[in-house]
């Protein structure tokens, strides 16, 4: 019996300890976890959105606060004594002080073991626009906008959100019930769906479908599409008798001369250069994104309904912005990230994110054909801007002759898609 209960203490003590620590039900390291202040998530420029202040008494000494909400709780998530989400989450060793790089660094340079500030490449004065315009559309939706030559995620945004200072509580019914609450809500507020909520792709299968035509398909801009007879889009606009240019199908998103064109290229290349793009792979920002799919079919009918967008295409509003990205960027793909770098509270530096192209998906002359195709009037006055879309789905960069920004924006139902772009594209360059 002894020799079984040193066995059993061995057992817990060398292989389940770390379990049970993670064990939300394990009182002494909740308490633990709010022992201490936890490193402040901020934006690139310097507002801080997750602190922790001390409560002034009882177990737990220090509680979390979101000082603007909903505007970032699909970046910030929340921290509880049930769990944490989010950046809170996926950088909880940075914060907590239990990485080790941040405890040994942390210990030299500062004295004492603390947790790291979490700096995020999140833009306020984007991430505002962006959720702002979202919530005035009163339509469920993301925005996402990026650097193209870096990568840099400048805003990201859901709604309907949440108020992750809801989860914040130390009383295990209110937080019970706001949980409960929150789950069972139909809008779906805890959902990220610029990352986690896949979408029909509308109008970005021309765009693949213009990218396949220009990098493998032997065509130009000015190459003619066959049309078949008086040919009209999915909502009723006519696009022409017979023929029209691949840039004439590709602005009025002409699905007939689209799916002739996807029917004539094949399903292989389509899908190899929505491959190109970042679809059917997985991908960390550091927070996990659903992947982007593009179908295995082989046939021609299946190229057909592919750029015609009515297969089987899904694809998350990071990608839309990606897509953008990476004709921004002379068809190169840099590899999005959320986290600039962390900061000990006395300056140092322990780590600081850098750009790193993540695919290759045309040549610098590919793409500035596809710019071209893309380009519209200027907007603002002066300002070219290069986008296509429709009411659900739209993508857009700007200015178009010198990339400074990519943006995605997906509603569940049609809405002002456009305008919503236009307020984040308008935040960006200001």
């Amino acid at each position: 019996m002894l020799f079984a209960l040193l066995a059993q203490l061995t057992l817990v003590q060398a292989f389940a300890s770390r379990d049970l620590n993670a064990d939300p039900r394990n009182e002494r390291t909740r308490i633990a976890r709010f022992g201490q202040p936890r490193g402040d998530i901020v934006t690139y420029d310097g507002t801080a959105v997750a602190i922790s202040r001390e409560t002034g008494g009882g177990p737990y000494r220090y509680q979390r606060f979101y000082p603007h909400g909903e505007m970032y709780a699909p970046i910030t998530g929340h921290v509880s004594p049930r769990g944490a989400g989010g950046i809170e989450r996926a950088r909880e060793a940075v914060l907590s002080g239990d990485d080790t790089r941040v405890k040994v660094q942390s210990l030299v340079r500062e004295g004492t073991a603390q947790g790291a500030d979490v700096w995020l490449t999140i833009r306020k004065r984007v991430q505002w626009a962006a959720y702002r315009s979202l919530k005035a559309s009163g339509r469920p939706g993301a925005a996402v906008a990026v650097n193209p030559a870096t990568g840099a995620i400048l805003a990201l945004a859901t709604y309907p959100s949440y108020d992750p200072n809801a989860y914040a509580t130390f009383d295990s019914a209110a937080l019970a019930a706001t949980d409960d609450r929150l789950r069972r809500d139909p809008a779906e507020p805890l959902l990220n769906r610029a990352l986690d909520r896949t979408y029909p792709p509308g109008a970005m299968t021309g765009l693949i479908a213009a990218a396949t035509a220009l990098t493998t398909g032997g065509h130009v801009p000015s190459t003619a599409l066959d049309l078949p007879g008086d040919a009209h889009d999915q909502n009723g606009r006519y696009c022409g008798k017979s023929r029209l240019t691949l840039s004439q199908a590709f602005r009025l998103s002409c699905d007939p001369a689209l799916a002739d064109l996807g029917r004539s290229l094949g399903q292989d290349a389509l899908r190899d250069q929505a491959e190109a793009f970042g679809f059917n792979t997985t991908l960390t920002v550091p927070l996990p994104v659903a992947a982007s799919t593009y179908p295995s079919s082989q046939d021609k009918p299946g190229g057909a309904l592919a750029t015609a967008g009515t297969s089987d295409i899904r694809l998350t509003p990071l990608m839309v912005a990606m897509l953008s990205a990476t004709v921004a960027n002379d068809g190169t793909l840099m590899r999005p990230y959320l986290v600039e770098r962390a900061r000990l509270p006395g300056g140092s530096t322990i780590n600081r994110a850098g750009p790193s192209p993540y695919r290759t998906a045309m040549s610098p002359a590919m793409a500035d054909q596809l710019t071209t195709m893309m380009t519209t009037r200027p907007w603002p006055p002066g300002v070219a801007l290069a986008a296509t879309g429709s009411a659900t789905v739209f993508t857009a960069f700007a200015p178009a002759g010198a990339p400074e920004v990519a943006v995605g924006v997906v509603l569940d139902r049609p809405g002002p898609t456009a305008a919503i772009a236009r307020a984040i594209l308008r935040a960006a360059l200001a």
